[in-house]
């Protein structure tokens, strides 16, 4: 690395142009980011009956997730254990076993060892099954969401999740029904740096009036307004951001959630019919975010549009390159009809060729590719949008940014990030609980805005 080595600078909201190019950096991140963090692997929907499994990552690292017999899920590293030939080469099925084709060794749904041609004559019964299972991992589940993690020090998956449970449940798990994703996966290779469109997810409703004006003109409905950032929008007035304890955050517009939806007919139906359940269960703030349209992600590299509904899981591929996996989001509940018309629209708008995710693309590609020249990598980025006009607030946990617009997410997505960076463990990390939310300092924020409200 050269220049300026700050990566990330909280105090002024700044980062290094380096953390999207530079290998060493990328390198870092995959050892004490995404082989210490938990990561999304899938969701129940996806191996719903017992042998029923899926293949994917967990950064570069390739994984089987498995529906084990007893109803439990396990995950192992897709290598075998003999000569690290890539066990499973399907991306989903239903198996008993999973058979290397290199030399014939057997692993069980559970990643164990359980045959070896010709052991008792090759190997002279001297083989340790045991000490020979495929390297699992982590698992553990969230309303109906698996995730995976490398290290045994981290915190249980809720803990991780934290305060973001908050704000998860009131979609997660809605009315009562919870969500499902519907698979296949599109898959599509974009040259970017992985944090970009995590960034990009995690709260950016600032470029949405400049990088889709042309789609949203065409599209019509509640965000169309928004086209070329006219400053006669009350953004203070129309959505919040939110950012948590590890870096999890997202952005909503209020009342916007089929707000990209041309046909989106029965998407709303669903949601008028459903939000008094999620008001009583809930209350009305909590009604307030589920009937808005949320650009989110959860730390590292996980991301959804709710209300599009469409979900995205960032696979690194490099400092430079990422590969996408987009799914579509829909409600356990809905009825096929619906169900079919949501992943309709989001392929429409978010899939591999859908409008605003080329639009999205080649910003993302740019954003990444513009580092390759020396004297431009040693510049930084802004994030101060916002800055200040955040805190606490009486109602919604975590930090709270007062728009729509604005980068609180983009903030504390960063903090995070360089908390993780800089500490050599989970421990290390666990210190600062009490303490992670001082880089926001304007605690009365919120008191003083809402009192002058009253």
């Amino acid at each position: 690395m050269s220049g300026d080595t700050t990566l990330v600078d909280t105090v002024n909201s700044s980062q290094s142009r380096q953390v999207f190019w530079d290998k060493d950096v990328y390198d870092l991140e995959i050892e004490r980011i995404f082989s210490r963090a938990w990561l999304m692997l899938g969701h129940k929907s996806l191996v719903p009956k017992p042998g029923d499994f899926i293949t994917t990552y967990m950064a570069e690292d390739k994984v089987i997730l498995s529906h084990q017999s007893d109803g439990t899920f396990r995950a192992f590293i897709n290598s075998c254990s003999h000569r690290g030939n890539q066990i499973c080469h399907a991306d989903s099925g239903n198996a008993k076993a999973f058979v290397c084709n290199y030399h014939g060794w057997v692993f069980g749904q559970d990643g164990s060892l359980v045959d070896v041609p010709l052991e008792s004559r090759c190997y002279h019964n001297s083989l340790d099954k045991d000490a020979l299972a495929a390297k699992s991992v982590r698992v553990e589940t969230y309303k109906g969401f698996i995730f995976g993690c490398h290290d045994p020090e981290a915190p249980s998956l809720e803990d991780y999740l934290g305060e973001f449970r908050f704000y998860l449940d009131t979609i997660w798990e809605g009315a009562g029904g919870g969500l499902e994703l519907l698979g296949p996966p599109m898959k599509s290779l974009l040259q970017c740096n992985w944090k970009v469109p995590t960034e990009n997810f995690i709260g950016d409703g600032y470029h949405v009036g400049w990088t889709h004006a042309a789609a949203l003109g065409q599209i019509g409905g509640e965000l169309a307004g928004l086209s070329g950032n006219r400053a006669d929008i009350p953004f203070d007035d129309l959505g919040l951001q939110f950012t948590t304890r590890h870096g999890h955050g997202f952005g909503v517009i209020d009342n916007a959630a089929a707000a990209i939806h041309v046909k989106r007919e029965g998407w709303t139906k669903y949601l008028e019919d459903t939000r008094g359940e999620v008001r009583r269960k809930f209350g009305p703030e909590r009604e307030r975010l589920y009937m808005g349209h949320w650009n989110c992600s959860i730390f590292p590299n996980c991301s959804f549009l709710y209300g599009t509904n469409t979900f995205k899981i960032w696979h690194p591929r490099g400092p430079h390159e990422i590969e996408v996996w987009t799914y579509t989001m829909v409600p356990r509940d809905a009825d096929p009809a619906t169900k079919s018309m949501i992943q309709r629209e989001a392929i429409r708008t978010f899939g591999t060729a859908g409008t605003l995710e080329s639009d999205d693309g080649e910003n993302m590609s740019s954003a990444t590719y513009m580092n390759r020249g020396v004297i431009t990598r040693d510049g930084r980025m802004n994030s101060t949008m916002g800055a200040g006009y955040e805190g606490p607030h009486p109602v919604y946990p975590g930090i709270v940014g007062i728009s729509f617009i604005g980068e609180t997410s983009y903030r504390g997505f960063y903090r995070f990030w360089k908390e993780m960076i800089d500490a050599p463990d989970w421990a290390s990390v666990k210190a600062n609980d009490d303490t992670w939310d001082s880089v926001f300092p304007n605690r009365n924020f919120w008191t003083e805005k809402l009192d002058a409200a009253e």
